[in-house]
């Protein structure tokens, strides 16, 4: 039986975070949620063609030199037949030799190096090369599904993580109620699987440079942004490095390196996930990269043991909340997004209006669409007093019009066990959705932009002082639990 304590001892504790601007919309926003929506429809399933975004680079099907062949031949020559069925369509429709990748290099180049170097010990190459290969096949795949602990593994798991969570008294910790903790039922990283899925649909190179990355014995990934995607100022877009506590390196006002690194336990997550997957699980892939992610929205203080987090923007210890999901979503992407509020909610986590108008929602979102971004949205359920009881986040990539002249949406839900598309009515979905991540192009017009780092101290200091006077929490993405007091 492998021992997990040297996963720890191997691991370098790095940061992450990110930024861009975001809106002033409802300054009264106190709202909780579930993790698992209860729908109170049955929503349409349906197959939707894979439609990769190859805008940033040339579209090449054919393997033109010989390092190409090579390379290609090579990971076909060590794969099973559905893998080889899954390159050969990544082939055909491009995204195998995308280059829309941060330092340039092909989805192939990290295929290639995922195969043929060393992975982080307790990961095996075959397997992430595997998952990492269906999952540019067909990103519907991601799931956010924790797993079980083995009985094998339950023990040392256990100590683990007791030994976490006083090993410093430097670091925050997180009170640990007993064994039950590892037991993670609903998970709360609905977000982070969503930046993976629109990661792996938009952007496939940068995707498996990623899994690359996060899988290697580094257990990290760099990448450069513009620092001008964070905030106008570059003093302001430092302070949002800062208060998210991601490392990084700036270059000349202008640009700045950051490290992606998944938290210190998600070694010993995936190493189970690689030797006790069961089906509808997350993968040892999905495990790095959505704990990069929530590391990135949390500042830095997620455990994939618990799935519970700290940090300073959040007074819960599930999830993210909106502030810190549009932040974690540009810095990924290297893109100024902008979080738009849609839905009133007053002090008691009550619905009670909209923003704007339906119609004016649907434009932006589907502006957003033709610009060839997809749309993360958050959305909200609530009870017979429209009190907000659940919260969810999904991925809006397109719509068509069905036979009474009605907008569908169609989706993608990493929380449904359900490995493709679904399909809601605009009369069911708009009403529902609290936020939507839009590029600034889209809504630059219609509302009045706040820099990121404003809406983050504002942000900061609301929490806190909620928290003190209202025991009310805010509206969090992936939280467990419904509304309750906070401790």
């Amino acid at each position: 039986m492998y021992s997990l304590n040297f996963y720890t001892q191997q691991y370098n504790n790095y940061n992450t975070a990110k930024p861009v601007k975001t809106i002033e919309v409802n300054k009264n926003e106190q709202v909780k949620d579930n993790v698992r929506p209860s729908f109170t429809s049955n929503p349409i399933m349906s197959q939707v063609p894979y439609n990769a975004a190859l805008t940033s680079s040339r579209f090449r099907t054919e393997l033109y030199s010989r390092d190409e062949k090579n390379k290609y031949n090579e990971l076909v020559k060590i794969s099973d037949r559905d893998t080889k069925k899954h390159l050969n369509f990544l082939l055909k429709t491009g995204i195998l030799l995308n280059a829309d990748s941060n330092d340039n290099s092909t989805t192939l180049d990290n295929l290639y190096k995922i195969a043929t170097t060393p992975r982080a010990q307790g990961l095996n190459n075959m397997v992430i090369l595997k998952d990492t290969i269906a999952t540019l096949a067909d990103p519907h795949i991601i799931t956010q599904q924790f797993g079980n602990i083995p009985a094998k593994y339950r023990a040392q798991v256990e100590a683990i993580e007791k030994q976490n969570k006083h090993a410093s008294s430097e670091q925050v910790a997180l009170p640990f109620a007993g064994s039950s903790d590892i037991d993670v039922e609903h998970s709360g990283t609905c977000v982070a699987s969503s930046i993976e899925f629109n990661l792996a649909y938009k952007h496939p190179a940068e995707f498996a440079r990623f899994a690359e990355g996060l899988s290697s014995p580094d257990l990290s990934v760099k990448k450069t942004i513009k620092m001008n995607n964070l905030a106008d100022n570059t003093l302001d877009a430092i302070w949002l490095l800062n208060a998210f506590e991601i490392p990084y390196e700036a270059h000349d006002f202008d640009k700045a390196t950051l490290t992606f690194a998944p938290d210190k336990n998600a070694i010993i997550r995936a190493f189970i996930q690689t030797v006790d997957k069961d089906k509808l699980e997350r993968s040892p892939l999905d495990v790095l990269m959505q704990s990069t992610f929530m590391q990135v929205g949390s500042q830095q203080s997620y455990d994939s043991l618990t799935d519970k987090r700290a940090g300073k923007f959040n007074q819960n210890d599930k999830g993210l909340i909106e502030f810190e999901k549009t932040f974690t979503e540009s810095v990924v992407e290297d893109k100024n997004k902008i979080s738009v509020t849609y839905q009133t909610v007053d002090e008691n986590a009550r619905l009670v209006g909209y923003e704007t108008s339906f119609d004016t929602m649907k434009k932006q979102i589907t502006d957003a669409l033709n610009l060839g971004e997809n749309v993360i949205i958050g959305y909200t359920q609530v009870d017979n007093n429209n009190t907000i009881i659940n919260g969810h986040e999904i991925t809006i990539t397109g719509t068509k019009i069905d036979k009474n002249g009605k907008m569908i949406f169609i989706c993608n839900d990493t929380d449904d066990n359900v490995s493709k598309p679904v399909e809601y009515s605009e009369d069911y979905l708009l009403p529902k959705i609290h936020h939507a991540a839009l590029p600034q192009s889209v809504v630059a017009n219609d509302v009045n932009l706040v820099e990121n780092w404003v809406e983050g101290l504002k942000t900061y200091k609301e929490l806190k002082k909620q928290a003190q006077n209202q025991n009310i929490q805010p509206y969090v993405i992936g939280q467990q639990n419904q509304i309750m007091q906070a401790a």
